[in-house]
Formats: C-alpha cells, sequence, structure tokens
C-alpha cells in the first residue's frame, strides 16, 4: 500500500511530565489525587521507547500507558475550542500550551476522523501504530478547570488518540509525519461514535 504523505502532518510539540498532584472539586469539597495530566513541552529531540516517552510518567496504569497507551496524540487544531471554551466559562484568555490537553504528541494535520485503529505512523526512523481514542476522565476536567470539559471532550469526539510503538527511536519537533493506512475495519470516529452512545462494552 502506497504510503499518504501530506506537508502539513507535523510534529508540533513533545511533551513529558511526572506523576503530581491533582485537587478535583465536587461541589465544595476538594478531593487530592495524583496524576501525570501536566505535560510541558520538550522544546528537544526526546526518545521513544515501547512504553513511552523518556521522562515522562502515567499515574493509573490501568487507563493510561501500557504497550497499547504508550503514546498520546492529540491535533493541535482543537485548541481554538478549548481556549474558547475557558474563556467563555472560565474568563481564562491565556492560550493554553501544548501538553494541556496530556497529550504526549501535539500535531498538526491529523484529526480523528483522518485515523483507523491499525494505521501507522512514519515520523523517520520512529513508527506508531494507532490503538484507540482517548476516554476522558474527571481528572481531565479537573485540568481544565471545569467538570464538563470531559463531556464536550467526548460530545465534541475531540478526544485525540493511543499509539502504540513498533520501532523506537529518537523524535523531534517540527518532524514531517507519514501516514501508512492499515485495514481500515474500525474507526476512531466510530469508536467515539458508539462511546457516546454508552456502548463502550461492546467494544472492549
Amino acid at each position: 500500500m502506497t504510503p499518504t504523505r501530506v506537508s502539513e502532518r507535523r510534529l508540533l510539540s513533545i511533551n513529558a511530565g511526572r506523576v503530581a498532584p491533582l485537587f478535583v472539586t465536587e461541589g465544595e469539597t476538594a478531593q487530592r489525587v495524583v496524576s501525570g495530566i501536566r505535560k510541558q513541552p520538550l522544546g528537544r529531540p526526546a526518545r521513544v521507547a515501547p512504553l513511552g516517552i523518556e521522562g515522562d510518567e502515567q499515574a493509573d496504569l490501568s487507563v493510561h500507558g501500557g504497550l497499547d497507551k504508550a503514546v498520546y496524540l492529540y491535533p493541535h487544531e482543537h485548541y481554538v475550542f478549548w481556549n474558547e471554551a475557558r474563556a467563555r466559562l472560565l474568563r481564562q484568555t491565556t492560550p493554553l500550551s501544548p501538553g494541556a490537553m496530556g497529550e504526549n504528541l501535539t500535531t498538526t494535520g491529523l484529526l480523528e476522523t483522518d485515523l483507523w485503529v491499525g494505521d501507522r505512523l512514519q515520523i523517520e526512523e520512529v513508527l506508531l501504530e494507532v490503538t484507540e481514542p482517548r476516554s476522558p476522565c474527571y481528572k481531565f476536567g479537573a485540568r481544565m478547570g471545569y467538570a464538563q470539559a470531559a463531556k464536550q471532550m467526548l460530545q465534541t469526539g475531540y478526544t485525540g488518540i493511543y499509539l502504540s510503538v513498533i520501532q523506537p527511536g529518537v523524535l523531534r519537533p517540527g518532524q514531517y509525519i507519514t501516514l501508512l493506512p492499515g485495514q481500515r475495519e474500525l474507526s476512531i470516529a466510530q469508536i467515539n461514535h458508539r462511546r457516546l452512545r454508552g456502548r463502550q462494552r461492546d467494544l472492549f
């Protein structure tokens, strides 16, 4: 199968973060949990191994991380939506920086509607495979500053995608990404649609 390469498909930022406390507010009660959702741009090349980006951590390995969810990718195009939502609901006008969604890779030119389970992304010597979309939880709402953020992520389909690492190597900001289509039997958009209708158990 001939690979598809589009100049707009690029790696904008590589992000990583350590596990740290995160405060979740429910009503008048604040609960302290731990999370690795706070990612910061590394601003330099970074090695990606079978379990993810060097220096990155996840708090709950039953939800994030592992071989099938080693790397989390998020389209930068969706940042406009989240910036507008935070400005409207929280009066927050400072734009979110790459990594704010908890993603390891912030990209351009790769939307959820473009991708299917089994598609592969070639970034020079690194080869990644699409496994599934993110299923947002309450920690994302805490990170965004308002509880309904997780519901919005599911409703919009702006979930980002998880990737497994087929070929490890070094990633660099600004690299082009080549999309290698797989069998294309189940799309990321289809999974998101079924999850929105409460049918997760039919899938996994």
